[in-house]
């Protein structure tokens, strides 16, 4: 990244220049001070207490740099429904874990992209800012560099993700829509009732671990087929919760990103077992679509 120095931040530091501009974390430009290109002014290497003058060319080393591989690149399948140079917003499948774990290292969402990176011969760290379960399907973003990282990070933890889940419940709810058990999610809406089960729409409002899990089961309404929070279900072989759709805005740009994830084919064959055939993905995808 290169930025041409005016009259109006002459006489400022690098670093200040570099906190006004992009924000970055002091894990960034720790990283950046260790790097023997990775801040050059006027294709020198300087400190961020480096004095700028008109017409000087700062310069940053933000791309990765090549690296042996830590994460195996598995050809899995996976959709991708958005990508730049900064970021990457893949649907993630059910039964599919967002990053490698003990049991777990060559079928996650970081074998099938550092595949995708390897065969284009792109530097590949995997940065997730943002987790699913395994089996709760829909929406990821991976930074594709630290900046872009530092700042979909802050953003996160700001409150600016939007982010929004299908669930099927056990049980009929007899609210229309309001704040469940406490401030940490909320459901906007009932969308479907059927004899034993009921489809809400909940946005989170944190990131916590199987927030939206244990919050519904603690309402007396388990998700259902979650054997760990309620009881499976022959109908579906996963929880039925589905990260539908994300709105955030782009590190770089500012703009408000929208993204919607098609609802996986066993979540729509479930919903239609539980409520007669009255489930209709299309009309919510186009209700997601244009929130």
């Amino acid at each position: 990244m290169d930025f041409h120095i005016s009259k109006k931040d002459e006489g400022r530091t690098v670093k200040a220049f570099l906190t006004d501009a992009l924000h970055p974390s002091h894990k960034l430009l720790r990283s950046l001070k260790f790097r023997e290109d990775g801040i050059t002014l006027n294709g020198e290497r300087v400190t961020v207490r480096k004095i700028l003058k008109e017409g000087d060319l700062l310069l940053l080393a933000l791309d990765d740099e090549p690296l042996e591989q830590s994460i195996e690149p598995v050809d899995l399948p996976i959709t991708i429904l958005y990508e730049d140079d900064d970021l990457v917003v893949p649907a993630k499948p059910a039964d599919m874990p967002t990053h490698p774990s003990r049991d777990h290292h060559y079928d996650t969402v970081a074998n099938a992209l550092a595949y995708r990176y390897k065969e284009s011969g792109t530097p590949y760290i995997f940065r997730p800012i943002n987790r699913l379960d395994r089996n709760t399907s829909g929406l990821l973003v991976v930074a594709r560099n630290r900046l872009a990282a530092g700042r979909l990070t802050y953003s996160l933890q700001k409150g600016e993700f939007e982010k929004t889940y299908l669930a099927i419940l056990d049980g009929v709810v007899p609210i229309d829509e309001g704040i469940l058990i406490d401030h940490l999610h909320r459901t906007e809406r009932v969308l479907l009732r059927g004899s034993a089960h009921t489809l809400v729409e909940a946005r989170p409002v944190t990131g916590r671990t199987h927030q939206l899990r244990v919050q519904f089961s603690h309402f007396g309404y388990p998700i259902a087929g979650d054997d760990l929070y309620g009881q499976a279900s022959e109908g579906i072989g996963r929880h039925a919760l589905h990260a539908i759709s994300l709105s955030f805005p782009h590190p770089m740009t500012g703009e408000r990103m929208h993204f919607v994830a098609p609802i996986p084919n066993d979540f729509v064959r479930f919903a239609n077992l539980c409520f007669d055939s009255c489930f209709t993905p299309e009309t919510i995808l186009r209700k997601e679509e244009t929130e």
